[in-house]
């Protein structure tokens, strides 16, 4: 992503908002932050290993800085379209497969089956570098004894519709699955672990991460089945008996599978947001950032983010204009049931937050925003977000579009497209989630 110059956010709010966000994916681009916290080589062999929707960027990462005559060798997962051109000259070393995310493929699963594969024969004086970063509990499938595949998909669907929190959400991955949860640490005893991670999670909790295939896990089997209950989610009688029983119980902190490993956050939501409000001070705005930690509903939390942008530009606080309020997190959508025969919307956290932003504004002059998931991909469409200007509504009305009913089917995309106001990036090849500037002048 090339530097180029802040364009005037007076004259251009569209195009300067654009650019903050640029500023936001550079920050935590992996080229940029990997060197500085690679292990030196070992006496034995490198064998690298990750998932996640950075996982080919960090591999290149990896192959760039370690030295050419240190062996090296693995295998990555990360999402289809999600590896990165190579750069001339840069030797392939480490293998970078795709699959599905959000829910996982069969791909997925033999990717993973291959990759838990490499950790046989692993010796004391060999070096584990594993690279997790937001994604890779989608992508590092292997469900627990007595669940399928296609049990996997129903649940993962399930809990995704659910409106849970990540934390909920990845409680449960980790109990089902043979390789998180610290799983995957086990399995590369007695070889020292290093894992880089890129956040994508509030609170930047290593566990939860991916759901922590290389990190102890605090949760437990009871926590999970509390979840499951808790949005009415199913499980085969087996799975739910093992589950009671504690006999997938997670390994926790304390534990002596850890013991010598090292866990690196190269890269974070508030690194991200900060590289955003410099910029803006910059060009001569106030810059706010709220929170990198917000949670919820992503209409309600962009109901929130209006009252506040009203609050200043009506009454002059609590923050001074010219500014930009900042935030990210990871808020939540919870997919509303239809009437028969009414299709299903299309759209992702960023465009959900933009509705409820836009129908709380009511067109209120002097705002603008834009909402996008810094990996490029709002859910599982094609674009990255959504813009919001003073103009929304009205340009709305005059295409007969009402906001109302895009918001009661979850239709963000649905509405901003037919607007021309869906950010497009294409995939970024890297993730600090969500990624939410208002500007106000």
């Amino acid at each position: 992503m090339p530097h180029r110059t802040a364009p005037d956010p007076r004259t251009q709010p569209r195009q300067f908002l654009t650019y903050l966000f640029e500023m936001a994916v550079r920050r935590a681009l992996p080229l940029h932050n990997t060197a500085a916290f690679l292990p030196p080589p070992p006496q034995g062999r490198t064998l690298v290993l990750g998932a996640g929707k950075a996982g080919g960027a960090m591999a290149q990462a990896v192959e760039a800085f370690w030295p050419e005559a240190a062996p090296l060798s693995g295998l990555v997962i990360t999402r289809y379209d999600h590896i990165p051109p190579r750069p001339m000259g840069l030797k392939p070393r480490i293998e970078v497969v795709e699959a599905a995310h959000p829910v996982p493929d069969a791909a997925g699963l033999a990717a993973t089956q291959r990759l838990l594969a490499l950790t046989q024969d692993l010796t004391a004086n060999d070096l584990v570098l594993c690279l997790i970063s937001g994604g890779g509990s989608a992508l590092l499938t292997l469900p627990a004894e007595g669940l399928t595949l296609a049990d996997k998909q129903r649940i993962n669907q399930a809990l995704l519709d659910s409106g849970a929190p990540i934390a909920e959400i990845n409680c449960v991955r980790k109990h089902l699955s043979q390789i998180k949860g610290g799983r995957l640490a086990q399995a590369c005893a007695p070889a020292r672990v290093v894992t880089l991670t890129i956040s994508d999670v509030p609170g930047d909790d290593p566990a939860t991460i991916a759901s922590g295939p290389t990190v102890p896990d605090p949760t437990c089997c009871a926590e999970a089945i509390s979840i499951l209950k808790r949005y009415h989610i199913d499980l085969p009688a087996p799975v739910l008996a093992a589950l009671t029983r504690g006999t997938l119980e997670t390994p926790k902190p304390g534990d002596a599978t850890f013991a010598g490993h090292e866990i690196h956050l190269i890269a974070t939501p508030q690194q991200s947001l900060q590289a955003a409000a410099q910029a803006a001070r910059a060009a001569g705005l106030n810059a706010y950032i709220l929170s990198d930690e917000i949670q919820g509903e992503s209409r309600e939390v962009g109901k929130v983010h209006a009252a506040l942008a009203r609050a200043v530009v009506t009454q002059g606080h609590p923050f001074q204009r010219p500014c930009l309020l900042l935030s990210g997190g990871e808020t939540t959508v919870t997919v509303r049931p239809l009437a028969p025969g009414v299709p299903r919307g299309r759209g992702g956290r960023a465009g959900e937050f933009c509705l409820g932003l836009a129908q709380a504004l009511q067109g209120q002059a002097q705002v603008y925003a834009l909402a996008a998931d810094t990996d490029g991909i709002d859910g599982v469409q094609d674009n990255a977000g959504a813009w919001v200007e003073p103009t929304t509504l009205n340009r709305a009305h005059l295409k007969d579009l009402r906001i109302d009913d895009y918001l009661d089917r979850n239709d963000a995309y649905g509405y901003f497209a037919a607007l021309g106001d869906l950010v497009m990036t294409g995939p970024t090849f890297t993730n600090v989630n969500d990624f939410r500037a208002v500007l106000i002048l």
